[in-house]
């Protein structure tokens, strides 16, 4: 049975606005996406999050339910429900305004004994609720395996120089990191990826990747850089590649037996590059199915060929 699976993270309302034609609505937000991606994938997800219980907070809450994602208590306790006006360029190349807050009583939040928790993106830097959730993770680490998304927002995350210290410290208590190049460049200026890898490396995680758009992943495991093409594939836009990327990494790590508990926590330690190799060859696929289709649409095992 595939370890259970907690999710901690924003739930907003994706204001998708093209170059031309007409705007659009979808559920979104990185956590929400990586929840949504997991459960297609077939394992046990919750989904601890902050939205209302007006007209869009009951569209996410339906499609969690729709989705199996379970919403954990008090998720729904939101004035308004957060919005993000996702512009996307002639290439679908979307930037984000946000309208949203965030808050989180960590009481409410139960990580599972040889479970998995997944946080990032804008709930592990915006205060208050980012305080709730290095407060979830540091509990969790005992008894669960941490992976961790960065995923800037420069808009809601101060400076780089703001926000570093704070990604480190929810860096140095995961199992694995993904983030991408262009989170890398805002954080790091010009420091190459290897390096930046390098130094994650040194803060605890067992597993960093680097994704770089279309172009290539960088993986540090145990020392080594391995380097790892995108797949071809017919780009609609790229909203929500980097969560479904993030998911297919999870979930194909949590099917290795390299997630969910302590004992995991060891055997990804010390895990070999052709299991890594497999985990981060599914986040791929994953991603170039989701980049394939409009929105933040990831893939079922079914679509991936795999079995349950």
């Amino acid at each position: 049975m595939s370890a259970p699976v907690t999710v901690v993270g924003e739930a907003l309302i994706d204001i998708v606005i093209p170059p031309s034609g007409e705007t659009k609505e979808h559920v979104g937000g990185s956590p929400a996406n990586v929840a949504i991606g997991l459960a297609r994938l077939g394992h046990p997800t919750s989904l601890a999050t902050h939205i209302g219980t007006d007209a869009r907070g009951q569209r996410i809450a339906d499609l969690m339910s729709a989705e199996q994602v379970e919403l954990t208590p008090g998720s729904t306790a939101a004035a308004r429900t957060p919005t993000a006006a996702a512009r996307l360029d002639a290439a679908g190349v979307a930037t984000y305004e946000f309208d949203l807050e965030w808050t989180l009583d960590p009481a409410q939040v139960a990580i599972a004994d040889g479970g998995h928790l997944h946080t990032g993106s804008i709930a592990a830097t915006l205060s208050p609720g980012g305080d709730a959730v290095l407060e979830i993770v540091r509990a969790a680490r005992g008894h669960a395996t941490v992976s961790y998304d960065p995923n800037a927002r420069p808009t809601l995350m101060g400076s780089p120089e703001q926000a570093r210290p704070v990604m480190e410290r929810l860096i140095g208590l995961a199992d694995v990191v993904k983030a991408s190049d262009e989170d890398v460049r805002w954080l790091y200026g010009t420091t190459p990826v290897t390096q930046v890898l390098a130094h994650w490396a040194a803060l605890g995680p067992s597993v960093c990747a680097v994704t770089q758009g279309g172009e290539e992943v960088v993986v540090l495991a145990g020392g080594e850089v391995q380097r790892f093409p995108t797949l071809p594939t017919r780009v609609a836009d790229t909203v929500g590649a980097g969560d479904s990327f993030m998911a297919g990494l999870v979930s194909g790590l949590l099917d290795a037996g390299l997630l969910g508990g302590t004992d995991a926590r060891e055997r990804l330690r010390f895990a070999g590059w052709s299991v890594i190799t497999a985990a981060v060859e599914r986040a791929l696929a994953c991603a170039a199915i989701t980049v394939s289709r409009a929105g933040a649409n990831p893939p079922t095992r079914a679509d991936l060929e795999i079995e349950l």
